[in-house]
């Protein structure tokens, strides 16, 4: 009994050169179509190529231990408890991030157990639905960022609401002893509107008086670190 379940333990198919040359090149082929869906499906400050050159090795390296690995089940419990202790603290700066990491380890996992169709045609499909839809953003919310002294908030809110008819959220306040912080958010659409209508919200800002700065920026989902 202890024979039969160190074979099932210790079965290992011998790979040969050109199988593992193989296995590793389709990887490193494949890496580059990640590569230029990263590449190309990013913009602005979330992009970072550094990262996008880790995900080309990321793949190679996947398909490397998965060749190691090969059917030997007690070398890759080994391998399991080894990158268990293994801790990655990179914050990811955009959700897509995560997207293009599991996309590596899967072509790893499949080119190092030489399954080429699987590993090809699900990058493939990848690539396309990333190429179609790899440009949208959640850019569709205005930010209106006003500080003042703390005696004109109420002012400061009035005239928001009445510039926007109510169609304004008001996030947050932050207050202290002297000033006040205030951050309301609009829908992009209706910003254009009501800003198209009558573009002098900053104007009449600043004519409240005592005011520290109005600052308008389009929230998105990238996350700066």
């Amino acid at each position: 009994m202890r024979e039969i379940l160190r074979n099932v333990l210790e079965q290992n198919g011998t790979l040969t050169v050109q199988e593992i040359i193989m296995h590793l090149t389709v990887a490193a082929l494949l890496s580059l179509a990640i590569y230029v869906s990263y590449a190309y499906t990013h913009s602005g400050t979330s992009y970072s190529q550094k990262f996008n050159v880790s995900l080309m090795v990321l793949t190679v390296l996947t398909a490397t231990v998965m060749t190691v690995i090969g059917n030997n089940i007690a070398l890759s419990l080994g391998m399991v408890g080894a990158l268990s202790v293994v801790r990655f603290r990179t914050a990811i700066k955009d959700s897509r991030d995560t997207v293009y990491i599991f996309w590596t380890i899967v072509v790893g996992i499949c080119c190092g157990v030489g399954d080429y169709h699987v590993a090809s045609t699900g990058s493939a499909l990848i690539f396309i639905i990333l190429l179609i839809m790899g440009k949208v953003k959640n850019e569709n919310r205005m930010l209106l960022i006003v500080r003042t002294l703390r005696d004109q908030e109420m002012a400061v809110e009035s005239l928001v609401f009445q510039y926007f008819e109510g169609k304004v959220v008001q996030r947050v306040k932050n207050t202290s002893e002297a000033s006040a912080e205030m951050i309301f958010e609009i829908s992009r659409k209706d910003y254009d509107k009501y800003h198209q209508a009558d573009n002098n919200l900053t104007d009449k800002l600043y004519q409240i008086g005592h005011m520290d700065y109005v600052n308008i920026v389009t929230q998105s989902d990238e996350i700066n670190g």
